[in-house]
């Protein structure tokens, strides 16, 4: 899932940790493995990936299936990309690789011949490619791809007819093939009929956007900048707007006009192909045909209409739709083309949703509802088809799988279409591989070269890996085929009732990218219909089975386990917990929560459900303005700040007398000029909006890209920033005077500059197509005491519950560095540079101070509305904790969320309370300070746990170590709060039993415990392979000549009874005992206002 929605750091991750599974898995590790490979493939690390196909291959084990793609893989990567040679050297070995492919599974559909023929095709060698070309038909004739080649090498070959047919077929097949509209475009062009050359090129690019709205429904938003990512050619868009004014200034065509050299359009789309193409393809075996007769379509057959094509736009601008599905049209002809078969785009879409129902936003189950609705309609459809036919087998519910345009001829060409349409344009010469399931990959046409190579990188890894899942299949392989044979005379009653069900899904030949893959995981059992449905591996009929098994009884389950559990409390002494522990039944299955064993698990919280106004959806931001320090250092200041979301605390500087001149850049510079500097690459946006420079539609993916300098180098930046900003100020000035004194020339100059610096929509489309860029200097680590002392001292002048080192401070505690929390961190800014949204980490409290000159704004969202924040982010495909992104205000005020919004000067300190969703851009020229705090309220230590245990789920690092710092907490202070007592006090309880567990399992196994302690201000642990805190009882194994900590259950997943590891323990059992009996709560009776807290 993660490779298939781009997160290709997250894929990895979770790749990794099924490869060192050791427990029983559908998918052996050789395809786990592969999938490895490709990810290295499409992230553009050419040389690592083509390493590991070449290790794949070593290994004698694999299936010829797999070797078959490897070897694709390998022979594509040869032809693509120039860093593995020179073209002379690359293109004999791709070839080379692909005839290996062939050999390895003679049995697999026609997309190694299509490759082998781009090969043949880039190097000249024509009667070499139209053979792979052809023989790519003979077995998967319903490829566009693979008619679009075809109608290029007719091109090039000076045969415009033959080209004609070629294209013709390509545009049947995939309607949205933007490549071959565009290649049909050049050839009517070059053939001076200009009307249809336009007619080709808007539906070209009406194919590029159709393609683009169903990506957008499913995939991540990534970061476009280049016009190619984003599917608009600028060079097409040219020739449209050429060919638009000619049409438009061109005579009418009389009766006397020169004859065409082509057909139009409308003749030829319902032109046969050519004789040769015809007969090649009625040689397809008469079995497989003979099966899937309903949906038998012979593209050679003389006279019979294609259905009407795509509709001429006019002149003067109409853009072109590929298609237009109307559902009230009657269908009045069995040869025309149904308005309601799904196209390619929709089936994969389909497949996908219905195979994560589970994890599905609201938005993604209404689309989900509309595709099954429409699946219905095309099943109801064919089935009418097939009855008008007097055909005897009907169609079964699995089997109904229209095509992209036109029902198909076999269920080998059914899957082959399913798994090969639209995976990539025709023409190009080089490939970049991407995920397995790309609903709606933009093809690139540079229309001035003509036939350059069309074929995007990232549209060729769908198809090229796609068919390697029908080869993932269990050892029951065979039963699904029986079982599908037996199912297949199904009567038409079955068939309705399968048709009807909305939770039947619709099986596809994708590739299987990752492990949450339909074809991979079993869905879990219904609450409602004890049916369990199962999708295995595809057949080569793509037959859905339907399973039926015995229900569980959740509620025997929950009470067994519950009967056998043992009720622990803090009230109990350590020794109490121990021995409990030592009587339980031993097993490796230990709950990791430190919250309960029964509570479910941590979840975005539900919004307020009270209906905001409009004035409350703006509300006013909590601030304070400090006249002197006796008011900075006033315990009513921080209960101030602790009472609301976010505070600014204005005046601070001046009251204090903090000389932040001690941030400023020239200091800076002067102090460490080569001290390293974190740049964020940025588009330059208004602070309310954020726009998507291709489309320009406001967007809430944040583009940013990392790369390092060092201050003296940013320093140089910022200041010529500034002055290129003075001098395009006073440009304006000087375009804005008038050269005449009279009122009206002085009134127009003064109208014309209002109207230069009046922002519309268009106005920033074309900024941002522009791609004017800043850059901002983030993450800039003031920890050293040795090179910042001074700038370190003075922020000692700030009250205790604002210090960076404070005992009021929970991070104070943590005993080792964690950079930019417990120490303070700079950034250095340009107007336009951008904080995206974000939580702190683990919700602890934030402070942030504006050393100056300029302005930053900010906006802030309570905490109680970050479950509405983190659903519209899934609903804009963002992922909330890894993604970057910049909330639409009007998203959020559709959605009931109020949000703060105010400048902070310089001198102000802005407090962010635990939990709080906010993100900054600065207004001018500006230098901040920041760092975090954990004020000892049980509010904050609540919250901090709580994120802990959410980040387990979402496979997001805890970076503060809560059981480190509560065990710390519990050493070095006395709790006078009750609630945050019992919090602390339940961590430990939780932490105790654990340990104890463990070390009863690992002695149970025979494996020795050494004691290795805890150096002063050692960092904690985290597990290498999940990335979740190890406390105490640390898992050591060496990988890649280094000594790697695993948490207990990654270790067993590698070795059951943990051979092979060493087992390190931190604390004595028994040093953990006293210090959990030393924890007790601490009551003041002397004291009236009590602290809630107080240092032992």
């Amino acid at each position: 899932m993660y490779k298939v929605i781009q997160e290709y750091d997250l894929a990895h991750k979770h790749l990794q940790l099924a490869l060192v599974d050791s427990s029983t898995c559908s998918t052996p590790k050789q395809n786990i493995k592969f999938h490895i490979a490709h990810l290295f493939e499409i992230q553009g690390k050419v040389k690592l990936a083509k390493e590991k196909y070449e290790t794949l291959l070593k290994d004698k084990s694999i299936t010829a299936p797999l070797k078959s793609e490897i070897f694709r893989q390998l022979g594509w990567l040869y032809h693509s990309h120039e860093l593995l040679g020179e073209k002379s050297q690359r293109i004999p070995l791709a070839i080379h690789c692909l005839q290996r492919a062939n050999d390895a599974d003679q049995y697999a559909n026609g997309q190694t011949l299509y490759l082998l023929g781009r090969c043949y095709a880039s190097i000249g060698k024509v009667h070499d490619a139209f053979i792979a070309y052809r023989n790519s038909v003979e077995k998967s004739e319903g490829n566009a791809d693979t008619w679009c080649s075809i109608g290029v090498l007719y091109q090039q070959q000076n045969q415009p007819m033959d080209a004609l047919q070629a294209y013709i077929c390509a545009v049947q097949l995939d309607k949205c093939h933007s490549a071959a509209w565009a290649n049909l475009g050049i050839l009517y062009e070059n053939s001076l009929q200009a009307r249809d050359a336009y007619a080709c090129y808007l539906n070209s690019q009406a194919g590029q956007n159709n393609k683009g709205v169903i990506e957008d429904s499913v995939a991540t938003k990534l970061p476009k900048l280049s016009s190619a990512a984003a599917g608009m050619n600028p060079h097409l868009t040219q020739r449209i707007n050429f060919l638009q004014t000619h049409l438009a200034n061109a005579p009418m065509p009389s009766v006397t006009s020169q004859r065409r050299q082509l057909l139009s359009i409308e003749e030829a789309w319902n032109l046969p192909i050519s004789a040769e193409m015809s007969s090649r393809q009625q040689q397809q075996p008469q079995q497989s045909r003979s099966s899937t007769q309903p949906f038998q379509k012979n593209y050679g057959q003389a006279g019979v209409p294609q259905g009407p094509p795509p509709p001429y736009p006019s002149p003067s601008g109409g853009s072109g739709k590929c298609f237009k599905v109307e559902q009230d049209q009657k269908i009045t002809s069995n040869t025309a083309r149904p308005q309601n078969l799904m196209t390619q785009q929709q089936i994969n879409l389909l497949n996908h949703l219905q195979a994560n129902a589970a994890t599905l936003t609201q938005a993604q189950q209404n689309i989900m509802r509309q595709l099954q609705h429409q699946h219905n309609l095309m099943q109801q459809h064919l089935r009418n088809q097939a009855n008008q036919a007097q055909l005897v087998p009907p169609v079964s519910a699995a089997g109904n799988r229209g095509g992209p345009t036109t029902p198909f001829t076999n269920a080998h060409q059914l899957g082959s279409a399913l798994s090969n349409t639209k995976s990539f344009s025709s023409t190009s010469s080089s490939a970049n591989l991407t995920t397995s399931f790309n609903p709606g990959q933009h093809h690139d046409l540079d229309v001035e070269a003509e036939l350059k190579d069309l074929l995007s990188q990232k549209d060729l890894a769908t198809t090229l890996a796609e068919n390697l899942l029908k080869h993932f299949g269990s050892e029951d392989m065979e039963d699904v085929k029986e079982e599908a044979d037996s199912t297949t005379p199904s009567t038409s009653a079955s068939t309705s009732k399968a048709a009807s069900e909305p939770a039947v899904q619709v099986k596809s030949t994708t590739l299987s990218s990752g492990p949450f893959s339909p074809s991979n995981i079993e869905s879990k059992p219904d609450l409602v219909e004890p049916k369990k449905r199962r999708i295995k591996s595809p057949t080569q009929d793509s037959v859905l089975i339907v399973k039926s098994e015995p229900p569980w009884d959740f509620e025997a389950l929950h009470s067994s386990e519950k009967k056998s559990s043992i009720d622990y409390s803090i009230d109990m002494n350590a020794e109490t917990v121990i021995q409990l522990c030592k009587s339980e039944v031993i097993s490796g299955d230990i709950n990791n929560s430190i919250i309960s064993d029964t509570a479910p698990p941590p979840s975005p919280p539900v919004p307020p459900s009270i209906k905001l106004s409009h004035q409350q959806l703006i509300p006013p931001t909590p601030s304070v303005y400090l006249d002197n320090k006796k008011h900075a250092f006033s315990p009513q200041l921080q209960e101030f700040c602790l009472k609301h979301p976010i505070a600014v605390v204005r005046g601070l500087a001046s009251a204090l007398k903090l000389d932040l001149g001690l941030f400023s850049t020239k200091t800076l510079v002067e102090a460490n000029p080569d001290h390293s500097v974190e740049v964020r690459t940025q588009i330059q946006q208004p602070s309310d909006e954020n726009w998507d420079p291709q489309t320009g539609k406001k967007v809430w993916a944040c583009i940013s890209h990392r790369s390092h300098t060092t201050i003296a180098r940013y320093a140089q930046y910022q200041a010529s920033s500034f002055k290129d900003s003075l001098r395009e100020e006073r440009e304006k000035a000087q375009a804005g005077l008038s050269d005449s004194d009279s009122k009206d020339s002085t009134f127009s100059g003064g109208k014309r500059r209002k109207t230069t610096l009046s922002i519309t929509p268009t106005s920033i489309t074309k900024t941002l197509k522009e791609h004017k860029t800043l850059k901002f200097g983030t993450n800039v680590d003031l920890s050293d005491e040795r090179k910042w002392r001074p700038q370190l001292q003075e922020l000692m002048k700030l009250p205790a519950f604002a210090r960076v080192v404070s005992a009021a401070n929970m991070l104070s505690h943590v005993g080792h560095v964690i950079l930019g929390m417990n120490t303070v961190q700079l950034y250095m800014k340009v107007p336009g540079s951008r904080t995206p949204g974000h939580q702190e980490n683990n919700n602890f409290c934030s402070i942030n101070v504006n050393i100056g000159p300029g302005d930053c704004e900010w906006f802030a969202v309570p905490d109680s509305y970050w479950g509405a924040i983190c659903k519209l982010c899934e609903q804009n495909q963002i992922n909330y904790l890894h993604g970057s992104w910049w909330p639409v205000l009007e998203d959020l005020y559709k959605a009931n969320i109020p949000v703060y919004r105010f400048l902070q000067r310089p001198g102000d300190l802005v407090w962010v309370n635990a939990g709080c969703v906010h993100w900054v851009q600065a207004v001018g020229w500006c230098n901040n300070i920041a760092w975090n705090v954990g004020p000892l309220t049980a509010r904050q230590y609540q919250l901090a746990i709580e994120r802990y245990e959410w980040n387990k789920l979402q496979s997001f690092k805890s970076i503060v170590p809560m059981l480190h710092l509560s065990w710390n907490l519990a050493r070095n202070i006395k709790v006078s709060d009750t609630k945050l007592f019992d919090l602390i006090k339940n961590c430990l309880l939780r932490t105790l039993i654990k340990c104890s567990r463990i070390l009863e399992f690992v002695k149970d196994r025979g494996v020795e415990v050494k004691f290795h302690g805890r150096g002063k201000n050692e960092a904690s642990h985290y597990c290498g392979q999940c990335e979740i805190e190890v406390f105490n009882i640390l898992f050591i194994r060496e990988q890649e000549k280094r000594h790697v900590v695993h948490c207990m259950d990654c270790a067993r997943k590698q070795a059951t009874n943990l051979e092979g590891f060493v087992c390190l323990e931190e604390y004595k059992m028994q040093e953990l005992c006293e210090v959990y009996n030393n924890f007790v709560l601490y009551s003041n009776s002397v004291s009236i206002n009590p602290d809630p807290f107080r240092l032992m």
